[in-house]
């Protein structure tokens, strides 16, 4: 059976960017992202719901996620869900957390600070090249390069 794993988020981030790095030199970049949904219930009152998000990045974009972007700036996040699974240590119960993986990055907005002949207004990090990292050591976040040869 075929399955289909991909979110796209645009929000704001909740808090600077936790910017660390594998001791194989892969760099994670840990950012919080708040997500808003507005609505206007029955009795004509406008509501507004906010879900928090963890999102990791990695690689290169991680890298410009942690250079560029601060709390409180728009993205726009391409990527997949990821479960992560652990035991409790304090209790021994089992705990579960559902996050973002970023593949894509795109940041929105002009730079803070930027005039009218600033930054653009929306900047997309650059992917790495597929030569630049060791064809035996893929990177996570990192998609397949694409192809213009389709299979149907």
């Amino acid at each position: 059976m075929a399955s289909f794993n991909k979110v796209i988020l645009m929000g704001n981030l909740t808090r600077d960017p936790e910017l660390r790095y594998t001791p194989k030199g892969t760099a994670i970049a840990k950012v919080g992202l708040a997500v808003n949904r507005v609505w206007t219930n029955e009795a004509g009152e406008k509501k507004e719901d906010v879900t928090f998000i963890d999102v990791d990045v990695f690689g290169r974009t991680a890298e410009n996620v942690g250079q560029y972007m601060r709390k409180g700036r728009p993205i726009l996040i391409e990527g997949r869900l990821k479960l992560d699974q652990w035991d409790d240590k304090a209790t021994g119960a089992k705990r579960s957390k559902l996050g973002v993986v970023a593949e894509t990055v795109q940041f929105l907005g002009s730079a803070p600070g930027a005039g009218e002949g600033g930054a653009p207004a929306a900047h997309r990090t650059p992917r790495p090249a597929a030569a630049s990292a060791p064809a035996s050591e893929p990177v996570e976040g990192d998609a397949p390069p694409e192809s213009d040869d389709v299979p149907f």
